[in-house]
Order: structure tokens, then sequence, then C-alpha cells
């Protein structure tokens, strides 16, 4: 089971095409629309809202994510109206675009309802220095008992290391409890590794450090190198 995510926006249009970006990069999670009102209109329906939850719930949990205002106090009233038999349900206060899609990657990666809240969250962290404060330093590193592996890769896609490929390298590395990184980013973070903007030719570090630091670098630099499927 995965956490299931629902997208709640004024506009029909914004809520599907969003569930239809998430979905490339997250095919076994659960993403379902909640836009527009009942008629076609643009607002919110609780009714549509509800149905939704309920279509994305498998047991695992519900992450919400909404656009303006008043989406979020409809969601709001939604959430409080749910019984019990409706299970775990989570409104995540982030970016209605880079939140989804961070969550969805996070859900794709088996994390759980606060995990893939957590994701979703981190999309605030969009500055060039919280991105920098956020990457794990050298001393960081250090602390984390195990052994360390890392080496160097080429980026070989012709549009570089864009959403698609980048997805993928941070729902690989979320199955190793090792502290990796690529390029100095988090590989663990879809917005960072995003953020990195590595092009085709560019060569990247691959490094690890943890208990399963060598497996997580030969299967993360073997994905850079395969070009995801795409070269």
């Amino acid at each position: 089971m995965t956490v299931g995510i629902v997208v709640v926006s004024h506009s029909s249009r914004i809520a599907e095409g969003l569930v239809e970006l998430a979905a490339q990069m997250a095919e076994d999670v659960t993403i379902v629309p909640a836009g527009g009102t009942d008629d076609g209109r643009i607002g919110t329906s609780f009714e549509l809202i509800e149905a939704a939850i309920e279509k994305a719930q498998s047991g695992a949990g519900v992450a919400v994510f909404a656009d303006l205002g008043s989406a979020v106090l409809t969601a709001e009233t939604v959430l409080e109206m749910l019984d019990d038999e409706a299970g775990e349900v989570r409104l995540v206060d982030a970016p209605l675009v880079e939140g989804t899609v961070a969550a969805a990657v996070a859900a794709a990666g088996g994390a759980s309802l606060e995990e893939v809240a957590a994701a979703g969250r981190s999309a605030w962290e969009r500055g060039e220095d919280e991105l920098a404060e956020s990457a794990p330093t050298v001393a960081e590193a250090a602390e984390v008992a195990g052994p360390e592996a890392s080496t160097t890769v080429e980026i070989i896609n012709e549009q570089g290391l864009h959403a698609r490929p980048a997805a993928q390298l941070v729902s690989a590395a979320g199955r190793f409890e090792a502290q990796i990184t690529i390029g100095g980013a988090d590989a663990k973070s879809l917005l960072r590794i995003i953020s990195l903007g590595a092009s085709k030719g560019q060569e990247i570090e691959v490094a690890a450090t943890g208990t399963d630091a060598d497996e997580a670098v030969r299967e993360l630099s073997a994905l850079i190198s395969s070009g995801f499927g795409e070269a």
C-alpha cells in the first residue's frame, strides 16, 4: 500500500493537469484530482473532495494539497467531517505544484504519510540559501556510522537531469539507509536534485555514507549512466 494524494484546486483543469504531471514521476501512486464545482464551474466542492479522498485511500493514508484560501477551507471542512472509517488524512501546507510532485515521489518510494507530508512541505525551501543550508555538511556526513563510497558519473540525457529522471533517482535513493548526495545535494529530495540543473555531458559525484553506501553508489551511478531509459 502507498500513500494516496488528492489535488484540490478551484479549476478542474489545473487539478487534472497537475495529476497528469505528478503521475509521470509516480506511476504507482493513486493521485486524484478534485477541481472545480460539481457543475464544472470555477470553485470547490465538498462532495468532490470527499469522493477523491475515498478513492485515494488505500489504508496507508491520504495527503491533500490545495491551491487558494477557500479551497483550503473547504478541504479542512471535509477533513473535520470524515469518520474513523475514512482512515488517516492530512492536509499539507505546501506550494501546490512543487509540493504535490515532491510528495508523489516520496509516496512512490514507500514513504509513510508523515514522510510524504514532510516531502510536500519541503517545497517551501526554494531559495539557494535554504537549499545550501539544508544540504548535509561534511561534519554531518562524518557523524553517520558506516563506510563511505563515492564515484563520478557523466549525465548522458539530452535534457539533462530534468524532473522525470530526478524522480527516479530520488525514488531509488529512498530505498537505502545511507546518507546519499548527488552533486552535493540530498539525493532523497526531489527539489534539491532538480535544482542542480545538471546538463548533458556534465560529470556529477554520487557519494554515500552508511552501512549500504557501496550498494547505493553502485545502483544510483548505474541508473545515471543508463540514461534512465531516455538515452
